[in-house]
């Protein structure tokens, strides 16, 4: 039982670091807000954002948020 908690604290750790490190690297919001004022948001990128480099990221924020959440009542 003792080596599962510590496999679930590690995890847990190694998720953590993956979710600053995402959060980090990801551009703010209100830099693409004066695009969205005058109508340059509907872009061939906006549009295919999902597989950009900054979806990607989102997408591993969303994974490691979950998987904190996960591990988190699973330690409990």
């Amino acid at each position: 039982m003792d080596f599962v908690k510590i496999s679930i604290v590690v995890v847990l750790i190694l998720s953590s670091l993956v979710l600053i490190a995402a959060v980090l690297m990801q551009p703010g919001k209100s830099a693409g807000l004066s695009g969205a004022i005058t109508g340059g948001a509907e872009t061939f990128f906006g549009k295919n954002k999902a597989k950009s480099y900054e979806g990607k990221l989102v997408l591993a924020t969303k994974i490691s948020a979950t998987a904190i959440i996960v591990l988190s009542l699973a330690l409990v």
